[in-house]
């Protein structure tokens, strides 16, 4: 089985260069590292990451669960987190919890095994305690889980407030907001939060089309929402949680033959990138995406390297008006 030292051989570098190159460490010429990757080739040279994690202490490796990639919310957050991550030196394990408390800690234990830097968590199955007991590195995905551990979100009840004070704005009289379960201890919740304040202090009559844990299933959306309007339909303004769920709503109002937006206004949540794909196209408020997910590795990477960070990162939201309200 060929060694690092026969790598270097091959290449005619020293075995401190190859060193370099396989950690991603110092300044190595393009030419010198193209030597080093031939030669690993031509010997068929596999490194030993077990070994070089424990003589490094790091794996670079980050753990990043969420509830499921196919959500366009959670895919798109993947992509920007492994992006950036590579970026940096770092690979991504990716886990899909699929809303199911025992396989998120079959995860963290397997997470655990691989000896991973930190995790990511952007799931919301597992009660919390998990994670504080967990000794590496975590940082939440919008949710709060103790004191000591950094969470990056969004300005929630900024963006529940921008979308009410917009459908009031536009004429609605009559309002109805989807959210996810309200029993779970989300920052989410806040835009909930913000939505009564506000029609409260309009004195304008308010609904709620609350889901179950499972807020992934886009079938659930619409017969919630097909429920809502068959008792109340002269509601003539939407605010939903996401995305998917304006699309949900705007499928719906086509079933039920009520114009988007002549007759219900509608304003979704994140600005995946489906929201300007269907028409009209989804008003919505946009989460910083992009930036959050660059802002969590790096909280990753300043906890593995032992250096302080905010607990609390909080980032802002934008309205993006289109052609649903």
């Amino acid at each position: 089985m060929p060694t690092i030292k026969d790598v270097a051989k091959r290449a005619g570098v020293s075995v401190t260069t190859v060193s370099r190159v396989l950690n991603n460490r110092g300044y190595i010429g393009e030419t010198t590292r193209k030597k080093v990757y031939k030669a690993m080739e031509e010997l068929d040279y596999q490194p030993n990451e077990v070994a070089r994690s424990l003589f490094r202490k790091k794996s670079n490796i980050i753990g990043l669960i969420v509830p499921t990639v196919a959500h366009p919310f959670f895919g798109e957050m993947t992509s920007y987190i492994e992006t950036y991550a590579y970026s940096r030196g770092y690979k991504v394990l990716i886990c899909n919890s699929q809303l199911d408390s025992s396989k998120e800690q079959e995860y963290i234990w397997m997470l655990r095994r691989n000896q991973v830097d930190g995790i990511i968590m952007a799931s919301h199955t597992l009660d919390v305690e998990e994670y504080k007991k967990l000794e590496l590195p975590v940082v939440a995905f919008d949710r709060f889980i103790s004191k000591k551990i950094p969470y990056v979100t969004s300005d929630n009840y900024r963006g529940g407030k921008l979308a009410v004070e917009l459908l009031l704005e536009r004429g609605c009289t009559k309002i109805a907001h989807m959210c996810g379960s309200l029993h779970l201890d989300m920052l989410a919740n806040q835009r909930h939060r913000a939505f009564m304040d506000v029609a409260e202090e309009r004195k304008v009559p308010y609904f709620t089309v609350e889901t179950d844990i499972n807020v992934f299933e886009v079938k659930k959306y619409e017969e919630l929402l097909l429920d809502l309007f068959i008792e109340h339909p002269e509601v003539d303004g939407l605010f939903l949680n996401s995305d998917i769920m304006a699309v949900a709503a705007m499928k719906v109002c086509s079933k039920l033959g009520k114009r988007v937006p002549e007759d219900v206004k509608i304003i979704g949540y994140d600005d995946v990138s489906i929201a300007s794909l269907v028409s009209p196209e989804i008003t919505t408020i946009r989460q910083p995406l992009e930036q959050m997910s660059r802002l969590s590795v790096r909280l990753i990477e300043g906890l593995v390297n032992k250096k302080p960070v905010s607990v609390e990162n909080c980032l802002p939201v934008e309205l993006v008006r289109r052609g649903t309200a």
